[in-house]
């Protein structure tokens, strides 16, 4: 089975361009480690924390529409609900899988699972 590394998406509301053409459909790929440090250098993440959410989002949107290529400035002129949908589904999709684990007791032989914490998590 291979792992799936990009996901459609339809924005509630969708990026109007300058144009007026509504863009609605587009996809979003799983990030890797350098998605999320990169941004981190970015001046503008710097001198505003809130920014690293354009920054991070513009990376892992790889489509939107009939739009040649998602930037930062495309992604600061969305609605709301839209942002709020795309950090929902960046959430969604980077979490990690099957954290739990099946175990037996061994006086009882009773089956539960337990959960496996991640990097210092309690």
């Amino acid at each position: 089975m291979a792992l799936q590394t990009e996901f459609e998406f339809t924005l509630p509301k969708g990026y109007v361009d300058d144009n007026g053409e509504v863009h609605q459909h587009g996809v979003m790929r799983l990030a890797t480690a350098m998605d999320e440090v990169l941004p981190l250098q970015d001046p503008r993440v710097r001198n505003n924390e809130a920014y690293l959410v354009i920054v991070l989002l513009a990376r892992v949107v790889t489509s939107l529409g009939t739009l040649p290529k998602v930037t930062p400035s495309i992604i600061e002129r969305m609605f709301s609900a839209d942002i709020n949908f795309l950090q929902d589904l960046y959430q969604q999709i980077n979490e990690l899988d099957d954290r739990t684990v099946q175990v037996q007791c061994p006086n009882c032989g009773h089956e539960f699972e337990v959960n496996i914490p991640f990097m210092g998590e309690s």
